[in-house]
């Protein structure tokens, strides 16, 4: 398994309702641009991220709703030194991008549908136990619909069409 640097950083995509711009599919097609992007400019340097491919999975929750689709990208060789401080700004970086997509994390149901989920699941070795933001992901070793991806993006990026 290829070598991840300690300045990398995982994020998690995940949605199973239309956004603003259609369905899961057309909404990771339109946000991955966007997100390599958004993490370009909060770390201020230019980027190598390595994508997984799409993955449709069930949904793990209290209520009946459609699978999902879910993705993870990895970002490679950030000259940021990891900090909380940092790790919460891309944290809201990153709900900011859901916004966009037509997410209210306010009126959602925990577990429920949602046009669009980035989740910050790593950022090296940083650990960080914050009431916004634990990191690692607690839970990611856990949810296959999140190691199946992280292990693709890992071994290399991937093309969607």
């Amino acid at each position: 398994m290829p070598f991840i640097s300690d300045a990398s950083v995982a994020v998690a995509l995940g949605a199973n309702r239309p956004s603003v711009v259609g369905t899961p599919r057309e909404t990771f097609v339109v946000v991955r641009p966007l997100l390599e992007d958004l993490l370009a400019g909060w770390a201020a340097q230019a980027l190598c991220c390595s994508w997984s491919q799409l993955l449709k999975t069930k949904p793990v929750g209290p209520v009946e709703q459609p699978d999902y689709l879910n993705a993870v990208v990895i970002v490679k060789g950030l000259t940021l030194a990891p900090s909380a401080t940092l790790a919460l700004d891309l944290l809201q970086r990153l709900h900011g991008l859901e916004r966009r997509f037509g997410r209210e994390r306010s009126l959602e149901q925990r577990w429920g549908p949602r046009s669009l989920d980035l989740d910050l699941l790593f950022w090296g070795e940083l650990r960080l136990e914050h009431p916004d933001l634990i990191l690692p992901h607690p839970r990611m070793h856990l949810r296959s619909f999140v190691m199946e991806p992280l292990l693709q993006a890992m071994n290399g990026a991937a093309e969607w069409t």
